[in-house]
């Protein structure tokens, strides 16, 4: 409610040309919110409105902007307003706007920035897409461990406002190698005149520059920090990640992972803004894929026609059972899959996993195999023998899928695929066409086929 009536307003005050008023009322107003607001408003309003802000949260508000509406805004700029808003950003988030851009747009814009801009993001554009190098941030607090507890003070109230964070501050020798850290807080407890090599924290936990961001995200997770160290290989301190930065990797990972369990190419935007021929070539491989797999059961069908028409009764079944192993082999997969991205499980758990599951099939089966016998002998009356068939193909359906769905994921693991990939509908075909093959062949004993 509160984000409405700010945008009536703004578009009030915009409409009667009251600038100083909208100007003002933004200046009030909570950066993410004020980006908010302009995302709402059309392309030439927000453009009017974002040259109205104070230039003190200009570059604050751009950065809550998604991608499309920051590459609206920078090009729409002059030179000089472009430069002074990538100039007041901080080095990785104007990395990740630049790297969205055509060349010559970025080429003309680090033209007009600061020398020790253009710096930070050729320094950061350097390292390999969705490394910990390329989302780090080269705004630190960096401390010699030979300064007193009040010169170093003195020395974070200097370079602290154009930092990311001042909450830890970074301990280096004169090669920049990381010695240690040390809290904000302990320098204001501490005597003026103690020395930051005497108070540092030694053990450091940090990431190098070429470590996956997905690793860098479970650190985080595991560490419970807000903030850690980026070093390359000699041990010297490049760069930091906040959590800020970590959430938004979280969320990335996680969309991407959904995507690859429901067989679509993952894709970085989002689906209001994914064109129509965009969508179609995300989806349509793995369906294409999918489809072909699946004429193994057409197939399997084709092999046993003699049995079905010996005993047509059994077709009207083959649904069941194969969304039964279906949804079986799902469940158990995401499960897995889950465990597996969140480092709960690892491949040497594998015969754990797997005693596990078979007792839960056994459970499962057991159950579901009850409840459709007592349906097939009380409702459908198709008599003793095919309710048989049906319940131990159904048993049986059950404990394939989840030994499959359990197994597929972890092995994709461990050859180094994203165990996303071995998902539900990629198990379902394979169990579709084994559920039909142990049927007929039940069938063909139980009934004499």
């Amino acid at each position: 409610m509160e984000e409405i009536r700010n945008l009536e307003e703004i578009r009030e005050l915009l409409e009667n040309k009251l600038y100083t008023r909208l100007r003002q009322k933004m200046a009030e107003m909570n950066e993410a919110d004020v980006a908010a607001v302009l995302e709402e408003l059309e392309d030439e309003e927000m453009l009017k409105v974002f040259r109205i802000l104070p230039k003190s949260m200009a570059a604050d508000v751009f950065s809550y902007l998604d991608v499309d509406n920051e590459q609206f805004i920078i090009t729409s700029l002059s030179d000089k307003e472009a430069a002074s808003i990538i100039d007041n950003l901080m080095a990785d988030d104007a990395t990740d706007l630049l790297e969205e851009m055509p060349a010559n747009v970025v080429k003309k814009i680090l033209a007009s920035a600061k020398a020790d801009t253009r710096k930070d993001i050729n320094h950061l554009l350097r390292y390999p897409e969705d490394s910990a190098g390329s989302i780090m941030t080269v705004e630190y607090v960096d401390l010699k461990e030979n300064l007193t507890v009040e010169e170093a003070i003195s020395r974070i109230r200097r370079i602290g406002v154009d930092s990311e964070t001042i909450n830890i501050c970074y301990v280096l020798d004169s090669k920049r190698t990381l010695l240690g850290t040390v809290a904000l807080r302990y320098l204001l407890l501490s005597q003026p005149d103690e020395i930051i090599g005497d108070i540092m924290h030694e053990n450091v936990i940090a990431i190098n520059t070429l470590m996956d961001q997905e690793e860098v995200a479970a650190m985080f997770q595991k560490y419970d920090f807000t903030a850690m160290p980026v070093v390359d290989n000699e041990n010297r301190l490049v760069g930091i990640i906040t959590v800020d930065d970590i959430m938004d990797i979280l969320q990335e990972e996680t969309t991407e992972d959904i995507e690859k369990m429901a067989a679509i190419v993952p894709s970085d935007k989002p689906y209001m803004k994914t064109g129509i021929l965009e969508t179609y070539k995300k989806r349509i491989p793995w369906l294409l894929f999918l489809m072909i797999s699946a004429t193994f059961t057409g197939k399997i069908i084709t092999s046993f026609e003699d049995a079905l028409s010996a005993c047509v009764v059994l077709t009207a079944f083959i649904p069941m059972l194969m969304d039964t192993g279906g949804n079986a082999g799902g469940q158990t997969s995401v499960t897995i899959i889950r465990g597996l991205s969140l480092n709960e499980i690892e491949f040497r758990d594998l015969l754990r996993i797997i005693w596990k599951e078979i007792r839960v099939a056994v459970l499962c089966g057991m159950t579901l195999a009850a409840a459709t016998f007592a349906k097939l002998m009380l409702y459908d009356r198709v008599g003793l023998y095919v309710s048989l068939v049906v319940c131990l193909t159904l048993m049986a359906a059950v404990l394939i899928a989840k030994m499959v769905g359990c197994v597929l994921p972890l092995c994709a693991k461990k050859i180094g695929f994203d165990p996303a990939v071995m998902a539900s509908p990629f198990i379902t075909t394979i169990v579709d066409a084994l559920s039909l093959m142990i049927y007929f062949q039940i069938a063909k004993m139980v009934l004499h086929l």
